[in-house]
């Protein structure tokens, strides 16, 4: 026990101390690489590489994974290993059925392929979506969060809200393509529709798995929690508008302003100074 909050405790000044380089420099960088990847304008074995995308991706995950990590005990580490194979066989189904996201196939290799379909490294790109907007309704709603009836469509709703950014910046990038297109940016209605499932049943294991006095105790004292957030408006929000694509870029936008609302804008940017072990 000792050695794990020893652990802990060098992860959150890890981040502590490099919030702006994670949450600010990483992502603007990734979506500079990713727009230079889809422009055919870097060197083939850097186009799109699956592993700077993998290791890019991890390390914008590094504040969510030291913000949860001292709350994850038995009960919650079962919740995430069961929201993993959910988000594998929701994603392998979907590839070979086309329910409940809509026909669509990867065209880029975000990391190694399991089965050759899906993303070895799927769970992190799912969790966040899930995760992040369960914080952030907690955040937003207060004591009103505690209703079900309150929490369970305000998390599907932001879950949307951030697929509304992110797929149509995916498409643009070619990272993946539904084969009937859809009339938003290329994304069909029945990814969303998808996505509502993916979000009632991720509520579903984080309450059970989960004390939310545990998750609103640790955003209270943990100011990086959702930096994984401010990476995720800012890129997509910067890949989105490189393509005109002003809707998913002005709905990236309403995050950040949300973000902003909430005080979790406030990098440390001016003080440097180390953080305690």
């Amino acid at each position: 026990m000792r050695d794990r909050a020893a652990l802990e405790r060098r992860l959150d000044a890890l981040v502590a101390d490099n919030r702006f380089e994670i949450a600010v420099v990483f992502p603007a960088v990734g979506a500079v690489l990713l727009l230079a990847s889809a422009w055919d304008l870097l060197p083939a074995p850097f186009s799109f590489n699956p592993y700077l995308i993998l290791f890019g991706t991890l390390v914008m995950r590094l504040p969510l994974i030291a913000g949860l990590a001292p709350l994850v005990d038995r009960k919650a580490a079962a919740a995430l290993l069961a929201l993993t194979a959910y988000a594998y066989g929701i994603e392998l189904v979907g590839v070979a059925t086309g329910w409940p996201y809509g026909h669509f196939e990867y065209l880029v290799e975000l990391g190694p392929m399991l089965l050759g379909a899906v993303p070895a490294g799927l769970p992190v790109f799912f969790f966040p979506l899930v995760v992040n907007s369960y914080l952030l309704a907690l955040l937003l709603l207060g004591p009103r969060a505690d209703s079900p009836v309150v929490r369970l469509p305000a998390v599907a709703a932001l879950v949307l809200w951030m697929d509304v950014v992110l797929d149509p910046a995916a498409v643009a990038l070619g990272f993946w393509t539904y084969d009937a297109g859809g009339v938003y940016y290329g994304v069909p209605l029945s990814n969303y529709l998808g996505w509502v499932l993916s979000a009632s049943v991720s509520v579903a294991v984080l309450d059970w798995g989960f004390s939310r006095t545990g998750l609103r105790d640790r955003l209270a004292s943990c100011a990086f929690l959702l930096d994984d957030l401010v990476s995720f408006v800012i890129l997509w929000g910067v890949v989105n508008a490189a393509f005109g694509q002003f809707v998913p870029a002005l709905a990236a936008g309403v995050l950040g302003a949300a973000l902003l609302a909430t005080d979790r804008f406030d990098f440390g940017v001016f003080d440097r100074s180390p953080a305690r072990l």
